[in-house]
């Protein structure tokens, strides 16, 4: 239909941003839900863009199994930064998330036989189509509304509230923590790489402190007390 190959070629690319924002605002609302200030969620993100581009520029892999390293990398990372970060909380915690984020962006700048340094990316496939995303964003909703309503979900709530009385009743916080910091990471993680292969090019500024900042708004402003306000805040 040509209308809607004419509001496509118009509004495509703010419509597949929408939905990375959304993806970004989940995986902010992970981490709030649970009562962890963070904001790490840019460089996972920055991590995964630069994961999946740099499989699909030289090694010519399936898009899908480009996605995937673009979520796991960023996972596998924060499965190692979690345990000593986590045992800070607050406005500690966020500094020390702040200052991983520049450590990873710095690390870009400094590599540029791999990652072109400042000068970022260029000439990424365009192959993220409206299907990825929407798919991407049906299947996290679906799982974060079901783990809302869950028993994980309820845990997540009882940390938020009260950390220490949470942990008197027998239940291992940090083990929580840690579990939807990884996940929060690879969602985050699968944002980048799907919004690099629409965008076309990615640089380290994309991924320092405002951006930050602004998936942190995003998770905020629409509410933590539910993934449907991420949805809100990420518009």
């Amino acid at each position: 239909m040509e209308w809607l190959e004419s509001f496509w070629s118009i509004y495509g690319t703010l419509v597949l941003s929408l939905g990375t924002n959304i993806l970004l605002a989940l995986s902010i609302y992970l981490t709030l839900c649970c009562g962890l200030l963070t904001v790490a969620n840019a460089a996972f993100m920055g991590i995964g863009a630069y994961t999946a581009a740099l499989l699909t520029l030289n090694t010519g892999i399936p898009f899908f199994i480009a996605l995937l390293a673009g979520a796991l990398l960023p996972a596998m990372t924060a499965a190692l930064l979690g345990p000593p970060t986590l045992r800070l909380s607050g406005v500690y915690l966020a500094m020390a998330t702040l200052a991983f984020g520049e450590i990873v962006r710095i690390a870009i700048l400094n590599t540029e036989s791999l990652t072109g340094g400042a000068l970022g990316l260029n000439g990424i496939p365009q192959m993220t189509g409206l299907i990825h995303v929407a798919l991407a964003v049906c299947l996290a909703m679906y799982f974060l509304l079901r783990m809302a309503r869950s028993r994980f979900g309820r845990t997540l709530t009882a940390i938020s509230q009260d950390e220490t009385a949470t942990e008197l009743m027998g239940l291992n916080v940090r083990a929580y923590q840690l579990t939807v910091f990884i996940s929060g990471a690879a969602l985050a993680g699968l944002a980048g790489a799907l919004n690099a292969h629409f965008t076309f090019f990615i640089s380290p500024g994309e991924y320092g402190f405002e951006r930050g900042v602004e998936i942190l708004a995003m998770g905020i402003l629409g509410g933590a007390g539910s993934p449907w306000g991420a949805v809100v805040g990420a518009r």
